[in-house]
């Protein structure tokens, strides 16, 4: 069985989904430590002008130490609108515009408010367009007897083991983070993902990859990201 974890990260790139799809089994990693300006309650689409620029869910005020699924959105605010007035320009020239948006207006007509869950919500909902087999267990629900945790990287093995994995699936950014010699001693392969970008024609706009799903979406069929993402799977195997 291939394992595969991350935190659950709002409208990831293309790279997180690669791994679903290259994995069994995924653990929604809901317990680590909420980390500002990372990938939880933000990522990167399009600027009209140049560049790119955020898309934000705002939250409410908490603790350094807070994990991930206490972490409330501040629905105070008008962040949903804000959001898709952010994304109205690419209407006139994306091809997938109108689907695109009829997505991410149904992962936020859930009233969630944890932003782990809004974001689990919208990781089934991509999944299933994509065709995506999105076989999850959240992590804080699981009650995984892992035992000591001494190193960042003992996080994947203990949870490789207590489920019986063969491999352990990981980006290949965070290569540094993990010891292989410790999966090898426990039988666990330890495979890190990389894949070339998937280029595209962005009319209008400058390519930049590594946006988040929604300019992906925006741009391309889900069958042609599938079809990307399956050639990239296969080649491994």
């Amino acid at each position: 069985m291939r394992l595969g974890s991350m935190q659950p990260y709002f409208f990831p790139y293309i790279g997180y989904f690669d791994l679903i799809n290259y994995t069994d089994n995924w653990i929604v990693f809901d317990s680590a430590q909420y980390i500002r300006h990372g990938w939880i309650n933000r990522n990167r689409i399009h600027h009209p002008n140049t560049g790119w620029q955020y898309i934000t869910v705002p939250l409410n005020k908490h603790g350094r130490d807070i994990p991930i699924n206490k972490v409330i959105i501040d629905n105070t605010k008008d962040w949903k609108n804000r959001i898709f007035g952010q994304l109205t320009h690419y209407k006139k020239k994306a091809p997938f515009f109108r689907s695109t948006m009829d997505l991410v207006e149904e992962c936020f007509s859930v009233e969630e408010n944890p932003i782990s869950k809004l974001n689990i919500y919208s990781l089934e909902r991509i999944c299933n367009i994509l065709d995506i087999n999105f076989n999850y267990s959240i992590f804080s629900k699981t009650n995984l007897d892992l035992g000591p945790i001494e190193e960042p990287d003992d996080w994947a093995l203990r949870i490789s083991e207590a489920l019986g994995a063969a491999e352990y699936a990981n980006p290949i950014g965070g290569r540094s983070f993990y010891k292989e010699k410790k999966f090898i001693e426990k039988g666990i392969k330890l495979t890190f993902r990389q894949i070339p970008p998937l280029n595209y024609i962005c009319e209008g706009y400058e390519f930049i990859p590594d946006l988040s799903i929604i300019d992906v979406l925006m741009w391309n069929s889900p069958e042609k990201i599938k079809q990307y993402l399956d050639a990239h799977t296969a080649s491994e195997e």
